[in-house]
């Protein structure tokens, strides 16, 4: 079940960093896919597969979130607006 976004979390438990909440929800979607658990490898192994088919969508979504959430860090435009995943 993703964290991120969840809106009644306390002041305590807000993920300090940009892009903390989209980077444990990867993480944990990873872990618990077929590449890692079945074929015995990496999370970072996995990731660089791209489409394998023991990935879920739903990893693949949350990687091209992450990484849209890494990219706006560094556009001007986007660090005007605010930071995304915080």
């Amino acid at each position: 079940m993703p964290k991120y976004g969840v809106e009644d979390t306390p002041e305590d438990t807000k993920p300090k960093l940009a892009c903390m909440g989209l980077r444990d929800d990867l993480k944990e979607c990873l872990l618990k896919s077929d590449c890692v658990r079945k074929n015995g490898k990496t999370p970072k192994e996995c990731l660089l597969l791209g489409n394998d088919p023991s990935i879920p969508t739903q990893c693949q979504s949350l990687r091209a979130a992450f990484f849209e959430c890494k990219r706006s860090l560094l556009d001007m435009r986007q660090r005007f607006r605010g930071r995304k995943g915080y």
